[in-house]
């Protein structure tokens, strides 16, 4: 096996690692949000928005995060269902696209956390960019010269 295939094999791999972690993450926001682990989360949110502690606001909360884990099931499906393609096809552009996707995504979604003080989501966005942005790059370059 030549080492570009060797390197392109390895970075598929991690990609379909993030995507499944991302998958198994969206489940547990979807189904256990109410957790007691994650209540402190909770509160940060509510408080970041200047809401009231109280148990309503909460189960609002608890219902749109529910809700936001589902979307992101499906997102990580896409997600890996593209990179099944390009990988089995080795589509360089779907791999650019997806690039693409995470650059117009994440730093839009940085600045409305920040916007409301909320920082660790801008450190997990920021964590996507550098985990996911580089590999998708680097396998839309050996792709591209197939």
């Amino acid at each position: 096996m030549p080492a570009s295939a060797s390197v392109r094999s390895w970075l598929v791999s991690w990609l379909y690692l993030v995507a499944v972690g991302h998958f198994v993450i969206a489940l547990g926001v979807t189904w256990w949000s109410d957790a007691s682990w994650f209540a402190a989360y909770q509160q940060s949110i509510l408080h970041s928005f200047g809401f009231p502690q109280d148990t309503g606001t909460l189960e609002l909360q608890l219902w749109w995060i529910s809700l936001f884990g589902a979307t992101l099931q499906a997102f990580s499906l896409f997600m890996l269902a593209l990179m099944y393609l390009a990988n089995k096809h080795r589509l360089a552009s779907i791999w650019l696209i997806l690039a693409g996707v995470i650059l117009l995504w994440a730093p839009q979604d940085i600045i409305i956390s920040i916007q409301k003080n909320v920082w660790s989501h801008a450190w997990i966005d920021l964590a996507a960019i550098i985990a996911l942005v580089p590999t998708l790059l680097i396998l839309w370059r050996l792709d591209r010269v197939k």
